[in-house]
């Protein structure tokens, strides 16, 4: 039981969603959301008020660029992409409190949250497959 617990309250220390991102952006709360794809995939869409710093930019960039007061939550392209824990390893080794958004940008769209490019926002498009649909 206490394995169970622990192991837990460890994930969700340091694991966020699609979903609380959003509400926590809604409701005003103070974090810094880091997209750490690659230049194509940042052109492609992102999430509105995310800052783009590439895995690998970021001990370079970072200390410049982040307050190291504020959280930092971290996002890559999908589940199958690992650039969003190598992000959030980056974040840590610089001493920033760091969640990763576990589902990534693929779980943001699917879910219907605002989306945008270069152009400005893109159509949402709300996923069944991934929740619930009210009408």
């Amino acid at each position: 039981m206490t394995d169970a617990l622990d192991y837990f309250r460890h994930r969700l220390a340091h694991e966020t969603d699609p979903s609380d991102v959003y509400a926590a952006q809604k409701a005003g709360h103070r974090f810094v959301l880091v997209d750490v794809r690659g230049d194509d995939a940042w052109a492609q869409g992102r999430i509105p008020g995310a800052l783009h710093m590439p895995y690998r930019d970021i001990a370079s960039r970072a200390p410049l660029e982040i307050d190291g007061d504020v959280d930092v939550v971290v996002y890559c392209w999908s589940p199958g992409c690992n650039a969003g824990q190598k992000g959030a390893l980056a974040f840590a080794e610089l001493g920033y409190r760091v969640r990763e958004m576990i589902g990534g940008y693929e779980y943001w769209m699917r879910e219907g949250q605002p989306i945008e490019n270069d152009h400005g926002p893109l159509d949402r498009v709300f996923d069944p497959t991934v929740m619930v649909v009210r009408g």
